[in-house]
């Protein structure tokens, strides 16, 4: 192996690891906290999360041994199974984020007839959609026998070895990147931009409230009043960082590997074998991203997994200190004797 190939299957190392103890937070989360459950978004976090583990478990590792090896791991049936899954996971993941950014939309745009526009029902309908729409191109790519170990990003994915059926191919690729990519980003893009703009114009409102309280307020203290501008400020800056993060991860994540793969089908153009593989943990870096940017910085999931960690130390602390105090008392009665 190359110092190239050592570095990249370390970092898959380390993305395995990440996703999995992350995921599996956001998963014990869900399952801790009744108010989580109770919110519809916690669904399309849970469908996404129950992407982003299966993810982890399936395909990433194959990858790191298609790294590793140079070759096509396991049988060409489990290689199938694996692409079918991946093709699957990935898009299911693209629109779960376009449906979270969607119940943001309502719930910022709408919010007196968020509940009547956003059920439990509605959000179910939203997931069978997801899932139907998510399923359809790997059932096509599998029936057509176009699934399979692609040495450029040493993974079992979409791959036509057949030269007759290029055209055909070149047609399914384009149509699958449209439907689930270039889709996911044209929603993402519409609804959060909708709203950061009424986010402004409510910091506006609370702007202009703050400045003639201000103004009335003379006899306040100027660290006060500093203070009073410096959480105005920040109050601007919030929705933009946050919504920045939502579309610039998924660009960041998502992108080069959808560029490279439309790349990829003229032939006129050489891609590089580790820019493949780069490109590839890329998109692995988003079942890393997806558990911070969308569930355990946000305040109810910090609180909910603190409690969980406070739980089990808790308990572990216990248990430590009842082996000690067992151990003093056999001790004491060996002495005695």
């Amino acid at each position: 192996m190359s110092i190239w190939e050592v570095i990249l299957a370390f970092v898959m190392v380390v993305l395995m690891l990440v996703a999995l103890l992350a995921n599996v937070l956001v998963l014990m989360c869900f399952l801790y906290s009744a108010d989580i459950r109770k919110q519809v978004p916690g669904l399309f976090i849970l469908n996404l999360t129950f992407c982003n583990l299966l993810m982890t478990v399936s395909s990433m590792p194959l990858t790191l041994a298609g790294i590793i090896y140079k070759r096509q791991p396991g049988g060409d049936q489990i290689c199938h199974a694996v692409g079918f899954l991946e093709t699957f996971l990935t898009t299911n993941s693209m629109l779960s984020m376009a449906a979270l950014s969607i119940d943001r939309w309502i719930a910022v745009v709408f919010p007196l007839s968020y509940h009547s526009k956003m059920r439990y029902r509605d959000a179910a309908l939203i997931l069978s959609y997801t899932w139907l729409h998510s399923v359809s191109f790997p059932i096509v790519a599998a029936s057509l026998s176009w699934v399979g170990f692609h040495h450029l990003y040493a993974s079992c994915t979409l791959y036509n070895k057949r030269p007759e059926d290029r055209t055909q191919f070149v047609i399914f690729t384009g149509v699958f990147h449209t439907l689930s990519f270039l889709l996911s980003l044209i929603v993402l893009c519409f609804t959060y931009l909708k709203v950061l703009k009424v986010a402004r114009f409510h910091c506006k409102r609370i702007d202009v409230i703050t400045m003639q309280t201000l103004v009335l307020l003379v006899d306040i203290h100027p660290s006060v009043r500093e203070r009073c501008l410096e959480e105005q400020k920040r109050r601007r800056q919030r929705a933009t960082k946050k919504i920045s993060t939502f579309i610039g991860t998924f660009i960041l994540c998502f992108a080069p590997y959808v560029i490279t793969r439309l790349v990829e089908l003229s032939s006129t153009i050489p891609i590089n074998s580790h820019w493949g593989i780069i490109s590839k943990c890329l998109a692995y870096s988003k079942v890393v991203s997806d558990p911070f940017v969308y569930s355990l910085l946000r305040n109810q999931y910090k609180k909910t997994w603190k409690d969980i960690i406070n739980k089990i130390l808790k308990r572990s602390s216990i248990n430590s200190s009842a082996l000690t105090s067992e151990s003093h008392n056999r001790n004491i009665l060996q002495l005695n004797e």
